[in-house]
């Protein structure tokens, strides 16, 4: 393995099944990655979905869509490996916790294969334990001890295009926000009590009555956004059609507020402001150690045990 890792120029592939919030959290790998090995080309395997987010990366060379769900067929499994031996990578890293992607990789002839143990064990060369109690980006980024690669993980960092900027800049116009900075608010589904949400809204019109209120629209919030757009007339909603999209308008934001998910993440990675709520989830394995960065965990793990007077008592500093 020294010999493959001191090579000046190498081909590395990472399995990354899940959510595009799954792949984000696997960036600061990548640029570690991208760091250690300069002259690398790195590519991602990755669901259909996913793909687009790639293009917030600076360290991918390429992505491959693959479906990883169970209604793959064997012929797909098999062009996936025939694209791997193609390809001929030096380095392979799966996050997948099944035996099939280590297989996959052994059978490609990669050289060098890394992932969590116990998953995949018997396929791998090297292994390290999985620890779901940390933050989620240093949870991936273990995996690169293998490597020799013990530094923490770098922060969270996404690259914007010009295109994605110039189309911010026109949704801001087309909403009114014209430059004056905004509150971006998200919900990833109806998480949080709508009523919870509207005595937020109306805290902060009360307060602060010259400050926009933007709603973050995806494809599973419809509902939530209509029905607080109806309530609330003065609200503006957004509705960014794709990942690149989405986080130049929360680049633009002066506070991200929402449930947990792809946005926030966003954020994040934009240094913006942001106050995350989260139901049973940990603050700690979703978000950096950072004051700029804030998490309101549910008491009891229910949603409704978070109220808004504990949100606003937040966001106001009291």
């Amino acid at each position: 393995m020294s010999e493959i890792c001191n090579k000046n120029f190498m081909k590395i592939v990472a399995l990354i099944p899940g959510t595009l919030e799954e792949q984000i959290f696997f960036f600061p790998t990548l640029d570690a990655l991208k760091q250690a090995y300069p002259n690398a080309e790195i590519d991602v395997v990755v669901e259909p979905r996913a793909k687009s987010i790639y293009r917030l990366s600076k360290s991918v060379q390429d992505t491959i869509p693959f479906d990883f769900q169970a209604n793959s067929s064997p012929a797909d499994w098999a062009n996936l490996l025939g694209v791997l031996r193609d390809r001929y990578y030096d380095i392979g890293v799966t996050l997948t916790q099944s035996s099939t992607s280590g297989l996959l990789l052994w059978l490609a002839g990669t050289p060098v294969r890394l992932g969590f143990a116990p998953f995949s064990k018997l396929f791998l060369t090297s292994t390290v334990p999985y620890k779901p109690d940390q933050y989620r980006p240093q949870v991936y980024h273990d995996l690169l001890s293998g490597l020799g690669i013990t530094t923490p993980a770098p922060n969270l960092a996404i690259t914007l295009s010009r295109k994605d900027l110039d189309w911010a800049e026109a949704e801001q116009k087309r909403l009114g926000l014209a430059g004056g900075g905004y509150v971006l608010l998200y919900d990833n589904g109806a998480a949080y009590p709508t009523a919870s949400w509207q005595t937020i809204i109306q805290d902060f019109q009360q307060k602060q009555p010259g400050l926009p209120l933007v709603l973050l629209r995806d494809s599973g919030n419809g509902d939530w956004a209509n029905e607080l757009a109806q309530a609330f007339p003065k609200l503006v909603v957004t509705r960014p059609e794709d990942a690149g999209l989405m986080a130049a308008i929360v680049a633009g934001a002066n506070l991200m507020l929402g449930t947990v998910g792809l946005p926030v993440q966003l954020a994040i990675a934009l240094n913006v402001y942001t106050l995350a709520l989260l139901g049973p989830e940990s603050p700690s394995t979703l978000l950096p150690s950072n004051e700029k960065f804030v998490g309101l965990a549910a008491p009891d793990g229910k949603w409704a045990s978070l109220t808004p007077e504990t949100v606003l008592q937040k966001v106001w500093g009291g």
